[in-house]
């Protein structure tokens, strides 16, 4: 492989790598993608797909996560021994929808089904997996990365126990535990009275733990199911290990007729927080990591959701910063900031998930009802590269990385919030409805909030330098702007804020002008008044301001 004609190796393709590949992509640096395994993985996998992650999806131009996704089923727990309910409860909190979050529930869709659907969008690039290709090592130098074939840079997708985290050396931070393991898996069975509605839950002992929970899933066949079993003892756990002592196991908690008609697929029995932890950080030099994060929450892997989300599909904008360096419009040490921006994000992850488990252990219920999960209030307030005017600074004040959604406040590093109902008008982009709509995992979008089109003209001057294939230029004008034909030959975009849903969610005045520069993985970078603010912002990207 020439290092030119394909400078991006990304190694592992699962759903981070996949993902990493299509951002790449779509940034126009062409990738070269490997897996190890001959042929696609099968399985649900940690099918779970936070509202901020169907967001990511969306910028990605990927409707179909959102489309085929199902909604969580509620659990219904059962009388040990019976199949008489003992009660119902939904597992994700309610959340009821807003103008500024069009992705309001969870949706599960399992890996299989979703590296497919990653995998046809990544063909429209000409860029295919290549399977059965496994990297044995790899050294680094100034100019490349010299492997089984020569690469200017490699992303490590290819797990915990993968080569690239091995041979950069990382450490894996935070405690384990031993004293909860999991067999989880993919099944096809049929029973009398089964309600395929609900997510089964049938205990023996709370005390032990010792529990079967059954999902039913379509992709597997009118007759799949995802199952968990989980107990305390983890040399009982891995005496059930053929097919027929899964089948017994299972057929053990339900005192019905079960009918079995195939193992699909299903992992080896693990400690549930042996691998809850994550790596000191994610990258060196040339060479970055992507997941570092790997936890199986106790009977469902909501969890894994929300590894994926952090860690996966949230690392479009380390993918956008390396398109940016390797096009040479920004300097290497832009890298740097990747680490600094996750790690905070995934520590306070593990700390959720974490007391998500033990609550679990104690109660005997799996419970996710804090909204914390649904990653909306996931921000980088903290990052050395965001800014923010209108903020006042607070000395000594603590990092929220995970972060508590408020839609009541807004500062530079949150996530950018939608609105529908704008109406573009002049020339620019058709069909533009939503302020979704205008961003785009290659570029960053500049929103100038402005009473009028002149009002804006100095702003939109100072951004004419800029390529307009990296940064973007949108003006967003008040409900009241009469509607008519709009000429502005530095706007890429000019719209009407026709419903008062983005001066709302952006906590502008009629009268305001305010800036906000939106990133391509859909976070606020910045929040200024004006082109000095825009300048200083946009000098930390790039090279040459």
């Amino acid at each position: 492989m020439n290092s030119a004609d394909h400078p991006v190796l990304v190694v592992g393709a699962g759903p981070a790598g996949l993902v990493a590949a299509l951002t790449l992509v779509q940034n126009g640096i062409p990738v070269r993608i490997i897996d190890k395994d001959p042929n696609p993985r099968i399985g649900q996998r940690g099918p779970t797909i936070w509202p901020r992650s169907l967001e990511l999806f969306n910028f990605l131009n990927v409707p179909e996560v959102n489309n085929l996704g199902k909604q969580i089923p509620v659990i219904r727990l059962y009388k040990p021994g019976t199949l008489e309910p003992l009660k119902d409860y939904p597992l994700a909190p309610h959340m009821e929808p807003t103008p500024a979050v069009p992705f309001h529930i969870p949706k599960m869709i399992g890996q299989q089904l979703l590296d497919v659907v990653l995998r046809r969008h990544l063909e429209k690039f000409y860029c295919s997996v290549e399977m059965n290709t496994e990297l044995s090592s790899f050294k680094q130098s100034e100019e490349g990365i010299a492997a089984t074939f020569d690469t200017k840079w490699m992303i490590g997708a290819d797990g915990a126990k993968g080569v690239v985290r091995k041979q950069l050396g990382l450490t894996f931070l935070g405690e384990t535990r031993d004293d909860f393991c999991i067999i989880t898996g993919d099944i096809r069975l049929k029973g009398v009275g089964l309600d395929r509605v609900f997510l089964l839950s049938r205990l023996g002992d709370v005390f032990t733990i010792h529990r079967l929970m059954l999902r039913p899933t379509d992709e597997i066949g009118e007759d799949g199911w995802h199952f968990f079993i989980s107990d305390r003892e983890l040399e009982l756990m891995k005496t059930i290990q053929s097919e027929e002592l899964i089948f017994a196991s299972i057929a053990s908690f339900i005192p019905t007729e079960i009918t079995f008609n195939k193992l699909v697929w299903r992992v080896d029995p693990f400690v549930a927080g042996a691998i809850s932890v994550l790596v000191n950080k994610f990258g060196e030099d040339r060479v970055f990591v992507m997941g570092g994060v790997w936890f199986y929450l106790g009977v469902c892997s909501c969890a894994d959701g929300s590894r994926r989300c952090c860690t996966g599909l949230n690392s479009g904008v380390q993918d956008a910063k390396l398109a940016l360096v390797e096009k040479g419009l920004a300097d290497k040490s832009l890298l740097k900031t990747y680490s600094a921006e996750r790690l905070p994000v995934i520590s306070e992850m593990i700390e959720m998930t974490t007391s998500i488990l033990n609550q679990t252990l104690i109660t005997g219920e799996l419970r996710l009802h804090n909204p914390t999960v649904f990653m909306l209030g996931v921000n980088c307030r903290f990052s050395s590269i965001v800014l923010d005017e209108f903020a006042t600074p607070i000395e000594g004040k603590p990092v929220n990385a995970y972060g508590v959604f408020d839609e009541g406040h807004l500062e530079a590093g949150d996530r950018a919030p939608d609105a529908p109902n704008v109406l573009q008008v002049g020339r620019g982009e058709s069909d533009v409805k939503t302020l979704f709509g205008l961003y785009k995992p290659w570029c960053h979008t500049v929103l100038v909030f402005a009473p009028s089109l002149s009002d804006a003209t100095s702003i939109l001057g100072a951004l004419e330098a800029f390529d307009r294939r990296v940064v973007r230029k949108a003006v967003v004008l008040p409900s009241s702007t009469p509607v008519a034909p709009v000429v502005s030959p530095c706007a890429d975009v000019v719209l009407i804020d026709e419903g008062g849903y983005a001066y709302t969610a952006y906590f502008v005045e009629a009268n305001q002008t305010k800036v906000f520069v939106i990133r391509p993985d859909g976070v606020i970078g910045a929040i200024v008044h004006g082109e000095e603010g825009v300048q200083k912002y946009f000098s930390n990207i790039f090279l040459d301001l």
